[in-house]
């Protein structure tokens, strides 16, 4: 059973400093694969090759139509240094419509 995308969705990555989570940021926008992309700072607690480890990293959360979601990850993969970074997809279930029509034209080129 296979499922259709979402209309819109929230792609979410960390890195372990902001020049790289920006760079990240920039590349994916001007590949016109998201709108937008928010970076901030977070504290993450994990477990990695059997410890649990403590780490300041950088979020970025990139807005983007359902239909990017796969394109959108692979780049993020490509372009990433970690050799697991974390890609989560999270479907956009509502929104203003003037805001999803500009995700949904900036993401069109």
């Amino acid at each position: 059973m296979t499922s259709a995308a979402p209309a819109y969705a929230v792609v979410t990555t960390t890195a372990d400093a902001e020049a790289k989570a920006r760079f990240l940021a920039a590349e994916v926008i001007g590949d016109r694969l998201a709108a937008c992309a928010q970076v901030y700072p977070v504290s993450s607690v994990y477990r990695w090759e059997g410890k649990v480890e403590q780490a300041q990293e950088w979020r970025v959360d990139f807005k983007t139509r359902g239909e990017l979601v796969e394109r959108l990850a692979e780049r993020i993969g490509e372009l990433h240094d970690y050799d697991t970074p974390e890609i989560i997809a999270v479907p956009v279930v509502a929104g203003s419509a003037g805001y999803l029509a500009w995700v949904g034209d900036e993401t069109r080129g």
